[in-house]
């Protein structure tokens, strides 16, 4: 589990004064949404999360309060029922230190959520291969549901006959990787990850809503 490189080359992600740099840059730019316009998450939101949660987001630019993800102990364990994650841990991994990083952070997420139920919802450009060897530890006890949603923007091109829904969860393998017939359409697809939190005695009850969104539909 080493630097996440897959996409780290062009800009340093991994550097807080490049984002320092970037939000000043874009001060003047209006609101813009990092990977996903919120009403492509929307449903995924709607289905994990309940609208009474206490929530954690967590993320690369300006924030009511600006800690370290690596160590959050301002917080005692157990604050939120959730924590959603845009591009973050995906920073993490682009630095120095990548995997130590993302252990603090990862641990750090496990120790904030309630157990059982809390939700730690990874919306992140990272594929399973380059993930899941970081979320599917047996110490966090997390349940994980993928999904893979195109790049917005993204259109099926004329004629294409692919099958795959934006709105259920992909079976994954044993290892939390992508089946080997899998065919993701856009090559610049987000990943979303949704780990809840179970102990050795509970079993996946959480009530989940149908995932059903007319902004899915494409």
């Amino acid at each position: 589990m080493f630097r996440d490189v897959s996409a780290c080359s062009t800009y340093n992600y991994g550097d807080s004064l490049y984002w320092d740099a970037r939000y000043i840059q874009e001060a003047n730019c209006g609101f813009f949404d990092w990977y996903q316009r919120y009403s492509a998450l929307r449903p995924f939101v709607r289905k994990y999360i309940s609208p009474s949660s206490r929530v954690l987001m967590v993320g690369c630019g300006n924030a009511d309060i600006q800690m370290d993800v690596r160590d959050m102990s301002y917080f005692p364990d157990e604050s939120f029922e959730s924590v959603i994650d845009k591009g973050t841990l995906d920073s993490l991994m682009c630095g120095t230190g990548a995997s130590i990083s993302a252990t603090q952070m990862l641990g750090e997420v496990n120790r904030l959520l309630l157990k059982p139920g809390g939700v730690y919802m990874l919306i992140t450009y990272g594929d399973p291969t380059v993930r899941m060897p970081h979320i599917k530890r047996p110490v966090y006890s997390w349940n994980i549901d993928l999904y893979v949603i195109p790049k917005p923007g993204f259109q099926r091109p004329y004629g294409s006959t692919a099958t795959n829904s934006l709105l259920e969860p992909i079976p994954t393998t044993e290892k939390g990787l992508l089946p080997p017939d899998y065919v993701i359409e856009d090559p610049d697809s987000h990943f979303i990850y949704v780990c809840k939190k179970m102990d050795e005695t509970t079993h996946d009850t959480i009530s989940i809503h149908p995932l059903v969104d007319d902004a899915m539909q494409r």
